[in-house]
């Protein structure tokens, strides 16, 4: 039975009053709808649910800290690196709610999808046997990225790293869910050895960067230069010759004793066919745009300009008779489409890396070389010292390694967010211990002694809150294990007062006050609290109210930024679940 919903004149994108129309023209309008060719990327969608679908089945996902795996920085006012453990579509639903429009970096390595049961779906690795192993990547990836793609900044960029089986449909799939960026393609010659095959030995993996449209690539490697161009016009464009710039056409003045240019002399009227050649009362020479075959052509400025450049001293006068421009600027080196070198072996600086660090071989199949994450990382972010960067597929934890050595470098204060699941205890037994390593130093293999890199590290891990049938006790229960998330989003951790109704915490000159409770007796007493402290306030105060918080009840309270809760949550999951 088909239900029909009539669509008001306004809002129709062809200006059709669809209201207008009967039951069998609507038919035919979307028989032919449906029935058109579609140039993209069509895929069967599984209609069992995943895993993760079925955990979140009446139930909301939220973080809870696991305090005894947190790493602590001796300097309280570096960031805090984030590491959650977790089927990665529940932690990005979280981080829509905490980090929307906030991420300027999403550097992600999936399954590749290799038919050798490399991944998981519904908790059945997938083999190259299964009909249906691409349609249940594409839909694995598909959910996953449309959760991704709301966290980025408007200026934010996606790299995914990528091989030969998915490629082609990663690539349509990104159009897909980001029509407004470019799409690059990098090439990393990342196991130059090959793969070993009867056709073709692979020695390449791709990386596909998607960035804004016409925002280009901000990281590159930006090198101040001087440089000389010639100073006579010699192309054959029409702005090269005297008769269409006849004002860029006059004598420049050199002193040959020092080889130097003095000045320059009047600007010769269009017809004048005649002109001074020889040397000036001073002794000086002219010289004049003329080309070897004796054509007339111009400088690159006119005289006003030319003056201002003799007086910089940018003009020079060369041994062999020649006049140049001296220019100094930035100058940015191009990011070319094919990483080739040592520093890119997956094996070297892979592997063999990850294994020095963990004092073990084998911790984790494929990890990718650390400097080609770190250029690519520095490809974007380079500029932005406090950028935020997020993998969602953290694996081993090289994303986050990379961050730290980036910062390492040129004193940065990145941060990152890393999400994986915790099988066969990857996140413990090597996600969190590889960064853990880094961070407080290590010895290696050789019982060498590594300086750590410093940082420190929440760790987090999802957990459910089951609905039920009463809404109002839904929500208290919402709103007493939401304090992590808050405190996430607002990025403050540090506790300084608990109550039975309200916390407070700090981080540099930010405070968070979250209020659990509808009795509102203790409510002054933390406004009082508040007042006593300077810098932003924020206050997340709990209300059954799904339009916010009363404007009477909270009148006086000046310079604190007021967030109801647990709707401010509700309203983000009401967009990605059922409830």
């Amino acid at each position: 039975m088909l239900e029909f919903k009539y669509m008001p004149k306004e809002t129709a994108k062809n200006g059709k009053d669809y209201s207008q129309l009967s039951k069998d023209e609507l038919v035919k309008i979307i028989e032919k709808l449906e029935s058109r060719k579609k140039y993209g990327l069509i895929w069967d969608e599984e209609k069992v649910k995943e895993q993760f679908e079925k955990d979140a089945e009446n139930a909301l996902p939220v973080l809870k800290e696991i305090s005894s795996k947190e790493i602590t920085d001796k300097d309280p006012s570096k960031p805090v690196n984030i590491l959650i453990e977790g089927d990665n579509y529940h932690a990005l639903s979280v981080l829509n709610f905490t980090h929307q429009g906030k991420i300027d970096l999403i550097y992600i390595d999936p399954p590749y999808n290799t038919g050798a049961k490399d991944w998981k779906y519904n908790n059945d690795y997938v083999d190259s046997n299964d009909g249906f192993r691409h349609s249940k990547w594409v839909s694995f990836m598909n959910k996953r990225l449309r959760l991704a793609r709301n966290l980025l900044k408007d200026d934010g960029t996606l790299i995914c790293a990528i091989d030969d089986y998915e490629l082609n449909t990663l690539g349509l799939l990104l159009d897909e869910i980001l029509p407004g960026h470019d799409k690059s393609l990098i090439v990393v010659e990342h196991h130059p050895q090959g793969a070993g095959s009867i056709t073709v030995s692979r020695t390449h993996e791709y990386a596909y960067v998607c960035t804004p449209k016409d925002i280009g690539i901000k990281g590159r490697t930006v090198n101040t230069e001087e440089s000389r161009w010639p100073l006579k016009r010699s192309g054959q464009g029409e702005n090269n010759w005297r008769k269409n710039r006849f004002r860029q056409f006059f004598a420049i003045l050199v002193d040959t004793t020092s080889s130097t240019v003095v000045g320059v002399g009047p600007e010769i009227p269009r017809d004048q066919k005649k002109y001074p050649t020889s040397k000036t009362p001073e002794g000086y020479i002219r010289i004049y745009p003329i080309d070897k075959n004796g054509e007339e052509r111009v400088w690159r400025y006119n005289r006003e300009t030319m003056q201002r450049l003799i007086g910089a001293e940018a003009i020079e006068y060369t041994k062999n008779g020649a006049l140049l421009v001296k220019k100094f600027g930035d100058i940015e080196e191009p990011i070319f489409s094919v990483w080739k070198g040592p520093r890119y072996n997956a094996g070297t600086n892979g592997s063999n890396l990850l294994s020095q660090i963990m004092g073990k071989v084998n911790a984790f199949p494929y990890p990718k070389s650390l400097y080609a994450v770190l250029d690519m990382i520095a490809m974007i972010v380079k500029g932005k010292k406090d950028a935020i960067i997020l993998d969602f597929f953290a694996g081993s934890g090289t994303t986050g390694h990379a961050v730290m050595e980036l910062n390492k470098d040129d004193g940065g204060r990145r941060s990152f967010i890393l999400c994986t699941n915790n099988e066969n205890n990857i996140c413990e037994d090597v996600t969190l211990e590889r960064i853990k390593r880094v961070i407080k130093g290590y010895k290696n293999r050789a019982e060498d002694q590594i300086m750590g890199l410093g940082g420190s590290l929440k760790y987090f891990k999802t957990k459910f809150i089951k609905k039920n049938s009463n809404g109002d006790d839904f929500k208290t229960r919402i709103t007493n294990e939401c304090t992590e998330m808050l405190c996430l989003r607002e990025g403050v951790f540090n506790e300084i007062k608990t109550t039975n109704h309200y916390r407070i915490f700090q981080q540099g000159n930010k405070t968070l006050a979250v209020y659990y409770s509808l009795d509102r007796k203790s409510l002054l007493v933390l406004k009082k609290e508040l007042e006593k402290i300077d810098g932003e306030k924020i206050l997340y105060c709990f209300t059954l109210d799904a339009t916010g918080l009363s404007k009477t009840e909270f009148a006086n309270w000046h310079g604190v930024k007021l967030e109801p809760i647990p709707q401010k949550i509700l309203d983000v999951y009401k967009q990605i679940y059922e409830y």
